[in-house]
């Protein structure tokens, strides 16, 4: 084969050549045992992990397969440590297997005995694992998560062969007419698999705009089974609901909204993350509405903005392995660097693709970022010299400059539909009082914020001004500009998050800009927050106010 796109460098990482005439062949060989991690105009970049060879072969790819297909691909020689690795991931992915014992328990078996005898001398472990006859240990059904998670963090993969169950029956039927884009059918299909023990469970990464409800509802309907569908916020949940009235057959009777309004249980339960993580006082133990997870035989979790679990529903989670489990994400990017508690308890990424690659098949809304930095007032530099780091930073974040600023791009963008984000409440009702647009905040009773959302699809609202109450799952489709004048330090999550707000097709391009302070805390961390867009492929200009 003449023509090879594929790079395989000695830090595991692959560089693509993606105006090779066999990129997309190589790509779909190759993104079922590695991460994309970049992806720009001209080469994207993948990368080789433990996790990544882990999940690919827990789906049945040999390691013989997956060299077989980099041999396809190589440009060059495939450095013989890199073929040792993955030969050596692939050994480790059979020495722990976690089968069923009995109506109780579970066992843990250990294929190498000197494994066995490191697991013993770890404490956290040993405290769910009870040694069993021979390199084998049995653990409670409720700590099969746990052991996961526990496992992952010391390098040794599980092995899962418990299969997963069914759930009550429910039919889900997609309306007559309803199309799904090609790429949500392979990313539904990559989740549910043949049915195996390692399929059934997992992540699916797609950037904002581009259907990631879709994917869940094809998931629903393959499974056909009560399913419960956890949210960022109550915006979110109504919206999965006319998304599931629009696309399939089920009645409002089927679909309930369990929130701090209502507390429906139905055959689709969609629920908020806040009110399953809510409790009396902080020094309470019991979270009362995680009872939800036992009133109904559920067959399908699904986790939209899955990379926002919090720590409650994480640990709820661990005790669900049993149960088809589907994450959705724009990015798995976490600031606190718990990629792996996904991984391990909500399942690995099945299917990930380039952001400007659904772009340029007009999928997503072509989108230009542009930095527009802006100097601080001079009756506020001594008071930012004298001030700490965190002062600083909130100081050059509600520069009272870019208030002007934002008058200057409304005016420019007259006509488009405009959100203006930040982090600091006092700025953005500084901000409301001098422009005199609406404003969005968190503590805003929920009717009226979809009073005001609703006004901003239907054209009767231009400009809404909102907190980071509007970082997730919140569908403007008409978005086409948003100026964000302050965010939360160095978040790579937030600004894709943000960025996605204005990504729906449309008929016009879309415009990010983001307002920075020069020569201060902000311009640091605003280098940071750019990082993961740039890394999709995102540039951004630079203009100075």
């Amino acid at each position: 084969m003449s023509d090879r796109p594929l790079t395989i460098q000695g830090d595991r990482t692959m560089l693509l050549d993606v105006h090779s005439p066999s990129a997309a062949s190589c790509r779909e060989d190759i993104m079922s045992f590695s991460d994309l991690v970049k992806s720009p105009e001209h080469i994207h970049t993948y990368q080789l992990s433990a996790l990544s060879l882990w999940n690919a072969i827990s789906s049945g790819i040999t390691t013989e397969e997956i060299l077989t297909r980099l041999r396809r691909w190589s440009r060059y020689e495939i450095d013989e440590r890199i073929i040792y690795f993955i030969e050596d991931q692939g050994r480790r992915y059979g020495d722990f297997v976690l089968e069923e014992y009995d109506e109780k328990d579970l066992i843990l078996t250990v294929r190498r005995p000197v494994f066995a005898l490191q697991l013993k001398g770890e404490k956290t472990l040993m405290s769910i694992l009870r040694p069993n006859d021979g390199e084998s240990f049995l653990l409670s059904r409720m700590d099969r998560g746990k052991l996961k998670a526990l496992m992952i963090k010391l390098g040794f993969p599980v092995d899962d062969r418990i299969p997963l169950k069914a759930g009550d029956p429910l039919s889900v039927r997609l309306k007559e007419g309803f199309q799904p884009r090609d790429y949500q059918s392979e990313a539904a299909s990559s989740l549910i698999g043949n049915g195996s023990p390692g399929t059934g469970f997992g992540t699916i990464v797609l950037p904002c705009g581009s259907g990631k409800t879709v994917v869940g509802i094809l998931v629903m309907a393959a499974l056909s089974t009560h399913t419960m569908i956890l949210c960022p916020n109550i915006t979110a949940v109504r919206q999965w609901k006319r998304e599931l009235l629009d696309k399939t057959e089920l009645t409002d009777e089927e679909i309930g909204e369990y929130s701090g309004e209502r507390k429906e249980i139905r055959p689709v339960t969609i629920c908020t993350y806040q009110v399953l993580s809510w409790r009396s006082s902080a020094s309470e133990d019991e979270f009362r509405h995680f009872e939800l997870f036992n009133r109904c035989s559920w067959g399908l979790i699904i986790y939209d903005e899955v990379h926002m679990l919090p720590a409650p529903v994480f640990r709820i989670t661990a005790e669900l392995q049993a149960i088809h489990r589907l994450g959705l994400t724009a990015t798995l990017v976490r600031e606190d660097g718990l990629e792996d508690e996904v991984f391990s308890l909500v399942g690995p990424k099945r299917y990930d693709t380039p952001w400007l690659e659904l772009q340029q098949r007009g999928f997503i809304a072509r989108a230009y970022c542009h930095e527009i930095r802006i100097a601080l007032p001079s009756e506020l530099e001594v008071p930012y010299a004298l001030a700490s780091g965190r002062e600083k930073f909130r100081m050059a974040a509600e520069n009272p400059a870019k208030t002007e600023v934002v008058r200057t791009l409304i005016a420019r963008h007259e006509g488009d539909a405009i959100l203006i984000i930040g982090q600091y409440l006092d700025q953005l009702r500084a901000l409301h009082k001098e422009l005199g647009y609406p404003l969005i905040t968190g503590s805003m009773a929920s009717k009226r914020r979809d009073e005001l959302y609703q006004a901003f699809r239907d054209g009767r609202e231009k400009v809404l001004i909102v907190s980071k109450v509007a970082n997730n799952a919140i569908d403007l489709p008409d978005a086409s500009v948003l100026i964000e004048i302050s965010g939360t330090f160095g978040s790579r999550q937030e600004e894709a998050q943000r960025l996605g707000r204005i990504l729906r097709p449309k008929e016009k391009d879309s415009h990010f800009y983001t307002l920075v302070t020069e020569y201060s805390k902000e311009e640091e961390f605003a280098e940071n927050r750019q990082k993961f867009l740039s890394e999709q492929g995102y540039g951004y200009t630079i203009d100075r106010i």
